[in-house]
């Protein structure tokens, strides 16, 4: 009788108790969120003197985790107790229902003595389950937050039936439609051939579908619809791996990871020699910068470094240099550096672009004068291409574009 019973109260509290510790987990995981964000962002945090709103949310996660966690610790916290009554309950049946049985000498008084000790061994492992029932519904809840992220669609399966020995750079795409969520299509029916040693330049608003075709074409996301092929071998047949050594990309995010600077250079080709390394630097104007800093090429970068975002993003234009690959993608890649540093990487660009396809995504069309092809995004569609001096002669979205940098 008094298992069932037990099972019953045990099952209804953690029934009410569960729901507490789900709440519990997620709001750890905002407060801990908050912390993260706020201590990355300090400076923009003291300069826009957001202190003390960042400080009411922190107290209002607090707050709410305190809330959900003394809820779910109480109503686990009651499963031992009520389990030890329960048994004792079960004590004081046998002694009570015993001593009648025993004067009525149905029973002998060893058998209540016997009842009482296989109880008391029943009992004790039902209350150290009941004990450790609190940290397994702590766990059950993480764990629930751990599988809603592994049961995420996995990347389709790679089906690997070409591979190309020697890239010249051809690019197709071929009526491509493509859309982060399946109801919000960005890019509609694009179709482009590029030769190779083509620079193409892809301009046009924010949101026009810029950066997408350069994720399209690096295979970081499946297109819904068409074809991508290089070298007329579509990328879907190759594998990931194979896609992404055909190119070298810099993009306006710069990227470096902890090691010193010459691993850094050479991340995209290991066997990269010293001289290989060196004359990169020298061509994207940063081997003076490196030779300045202690310790040179063997320098550690580091979260400390106090490298401006400028030369970082010179060290990421030599590694592109230093990979050498047949297709180089630049997405506004001299963001962060100064007009006359501008103009000394734009030569060093022209010399790493000869005999590569490129592809240039730009905000300063200043930089794309010389392109081959210029392709005017907005919204996803395509809708002028042409070089610098014909798009400006047919005066519309480009020329208004061109013209806007100009305006006082």
């Amino acid at each position: 009788v008094s298992l069932p019973l037990s099972g019953i109260i045990v099952s209804f509290i953690m029934k009410k108790s569960q729901k507490f510790f789900r709440r519990q987990q997620k709001t750890l995981g905002e407060l801990n969120g908050h912390i993260e964000e706020t201590y990355t962002g300090q400076q923009i945090l003291k300069a826009y003197q957001a202190e003390r709103k960042f400080l009411d949310v922190f107290e209002q996660h607090n707050e709410d985790l305190y809330e959900t966690s003394w809820k779910s610790q109480f109503l686990s916290g009651l499963m031992y107790p009520i389990m030890n009554f329960v048994g004792n309950l079960s004590y004081m049946l046998i002694a009570v229902i015993g001593g009648i049985l025993a004067v009525g000498q149905t029973i002998m008084i060893g058998d209540i003595q016997s009842m009482l000790q296989y109880i008391r061994n029943f009992n004790q492992p039902l209350g150290s389950i009941a004990q450790n029932l609190t940290q397994f519904q702590s766990a059950l809840a993480a764990t629930e937050r751990v599988f809603e992220f592994l049961n995420q669609e996995e990347m389709t399966k790679e089906e690997v039936v070409k591979k190309l020995d020697k890239v010249s750079g051809h690019v197709e795409f071929k009526h491509v439609k493509f859309g982060y969520e399946a109801d919000q299509e960005i890019i509609h029916n694009f179709n482009l051939e590029v030769k190779p040693g083509q620079k193409i330049a892809i301009v046009g608003p924010t949101g026009a579908g810029k950066t997408t075709l350069v994720n399209l074409l690096m295979r970081f996301y499946e297109v819904n619809d068409g074809d991508i092929l290089v070298d007329g071998i579509s990328i879907k047949e190759m594998s990931r791996h194979d896609v992404h050594k055909m190119f070298s990309m810099v993009l306006q995010d710069t990227w470096l990871f902890h090691g010193t600077i010459k691993e850094n250079l050479t991340y995209g080709h290991k066997e990269a020699t010293d001289e290989m390394i060196i004359d990169a630097a020298k061509t994207a104007n940063v081997h003076h910068f490196i030779k300045s800093l202690s310790y040179g090429y063997d320098h550690v970068l580091s979260e400390n470094s106090s490298i401006s975002q400028g030369q970082q993003q010179l060290l990421t234009i030599a590694r592109a240099m230093v990979t050498d690959a047949p297709i180089l993608i630049l997405d506004e890649a001299t963001s962060s550096v100064d007009v006359r540093t501008e103009m000394l990487i734009q030569e060093a660009m022209d010399n790493l672009m000869k005999g590569k396809t490129t592809f240039v995504i730009a905000h300063r069309l200043s930089t794309i004068k010389n392109a081959d092809m210029i392709l005017v995004l907005n919204q996803g569609d395509v809708i002028e291409t042409g070089t610098h001096d014909e798009l400006l002669e047919q005066k519309g979205f480009y020329a208004d574009l061109y013209y806007s940098q100009f305006d006082q």
